[in-house]
Parts: structure tokens; C-alpha cells; sequence
């Protein structure tokens, strides 16, 4: 179940990945009630062209402004469910990992926010994003950047090696999200940060409640609670753990802001 569940996912990344290259947009399959999504930072919401008018739950507009001197493929691919860059308040000099960085929005926020003397780290397991992503990496021009394959379940760089992890609507989509969390305090310096968005569940929810408001690759069926994230985060090692909804995307589902850092 759980790999059927990564193959879901993966294929619909990359099957977002190509509309964009193609010349595209990135949408949900269906927009409204019932419908499937499709989230991620790379593939959902969106303002779908059978649709009036965009949708605020998901997609580029969550950014204002900070996108209007990137490559199109970057905002076209990037559709998630908040600014993890802002909520991250990333400093010169930081390194900074994106967990599912798609088409690379976030990469290039952060690699900008970091300047030339820090550096921004993407991780995808799917290929077809990665080469989309180091393409709008060539176009903007961006030198402290690099996007490695791998799974967020198993990270592909040493330990104590970034200052600050990031994410855009990607957790939830992970079958082992105990493993993620583990990861990220493994890489992190001591004194190192998240600032994550993603979708929380009010915590009255049950599973079964949860994947009847969308499907696992929609970013509904695996969100965690707001108690679940903040047991894990506890467990994995971190502290001063916040989850602050910032607007409902579903009934009890919110996009959420998830901060916490790893002792001195």
C-alpha cells in the first residue's frame, strides 16, 4: 500500500512536471467538491483555466510578489499551500534544504534570501521535476543551488549540515513521516530551524474523516493533526514546536505554518 502510495505521488509530479515544460500549468485534476487534487510544492491548486476565479487555499498567489523575477516554469510548476521562505526568516550565509522541491520556487526564494555566501539545497524523488528545476536554476542564473535525488525519507546529505529546513505541502504526501522528521533533525545543526508549510488537520479528525475530504496524493487523506506534528516533532528531537493554521482548505483542514528548532 505504501509504495502504491509513492508511485501516486511521483506520478503525478511528474506527469505535472511535463504540462509545465510543455508549456503549461500545473493544475488539480478537478477543482471543487468531490474532485481530486493534486498538491505538493509543485503540483496543485492553482487557477485552472475552466475555473473564474483563482483558488487562495493553493498556489502561486500565497507568495505576493516574490516571484515576479523568476523564471515562468518555476511559478507555473510551484503550486503549493503557503511561503515557507518567509515563515523561515532565512539569514545571509545560511544553508538551506527544500524536503519535495519540484520546480524549484522555494530553492530560488531561498538561494536570494541566503545570498552568495550561503547555499540552497532541493531534494526530489522524481525526475522529471528535477530536471525542470535545474533548468530554472540555469535560467535565473542561480549559483549557490544544487537539486539532488533522493527521498525525504532518507535524505542524501551528511549530517549537521544545514542550518534551516524548509517545505511547501510535501510532508503529508510522505508513508513514513516519523522517518522525515528523524531526517531533518539529522541534517540540521544544532540550533538549527524548520519553517514548513503545509496541511495540518484539526486534531477532532479522524483518519478515516481526513481521506474522506481528498485522496493521499491530494495532500488531504495524509495530513497529520496539529497534535500528531507536534508528538513527532517532540520524538524526533526538536523544540519550541508551533503549528498555526493559516487558512482551511477543507472543512477542519487547514494550510499551516510549522516552526521548531533542535537544541543548542
Amino acid at each position: 500500500m505504501d509504495e502504491g502510495r509513492v508511485e501516486q505521488v511521483r506520478e503525478r509530479y511528474a506527469a505535472a512536471a511535463l504540462t509545465v515544460a510543455g508549456g503549461g500549468r500545473a493544475e488539480p485534476e478537478a477543482s471543487g467538491g468531490g474532485g481530486e487534487e493534486c498538491c505538493g510544492s509543485d503540483c496543485c491548486g492553482g487557477a485552472a483555466e475552466h475555473v473564474a476565479a483563482p483558488r487562495v487555499d493553493f498556489g502561486a498567489g500565497l507568495y505576493g510578489g516574490a516571484t515576479a523575477d523568476l523564471p515562468d516554469a518555476a511559478v507555473l510548476a510551484s503550486l503549493g499551500c503557503g511561503n515557507p521562505t518567509a515563515v523561515a526568516d532565512l539569514r545571509p550565509g545560511e544553508r538551506v534544504l527544500d524536503l519535495g522541491s519540484g520546480g524549484g520556487i522555494d530553492v530560488l526564494l531561498s538561494a536570494r534570501r541566503v545570498g552568495p555566501t550561503g547555499f540552497a539545497y532541493g531534494v526530489d524523488m522524481t525526475t522529471e521535476m528535477l530536471e525542470l528545476a535545474r533548468a530554472n536554476a540555469a535560467e535565473a542564473q542561480a549559483t549557490n543551488v544544487e537539486f539532488l535525488e533522493g527521498r525525504i525519507e532518507a535524505l542524501p546529505l551528511p549530517d549537521d549540515s544545514i542550518d534551516v529546513v524548509i517545505s511547501n505541502c510535501v510532508i503529508n504526501l510522505s508513508v513514513d513521516k516519523p522517518a522525515v522528521l528523524a531526517e531533518m533533525a539529522r541534517v540540521l545543526v544544532p540550533g538549527g530551524r524548520i519553517g514548513v508549510s503545509d496541511v495540518v488537520a484539526e486534531d477532532h479528525l479522524t483518519a478515516a474523516e481526513r481521506a474522506e475530504r481528498g485522496d493521499f496524493a491530494g495532500c488531504l487523506a495524509g495530513a497529520l493533526s496539529r497534535q500528531e506534528y507536534l508528538e513527532g516533532l517532540a520524538a524526533a528531537g526538536f523544540v519550541d514546536a508551533e503549528v498555526t493554521f493559516t487558512h482551511e482548505v477543507r472543512p477542519g483542514m487547514h494550510g499551516a505554518i510549522v516552526r521548531a528548532t533542535l537544541p543548542a
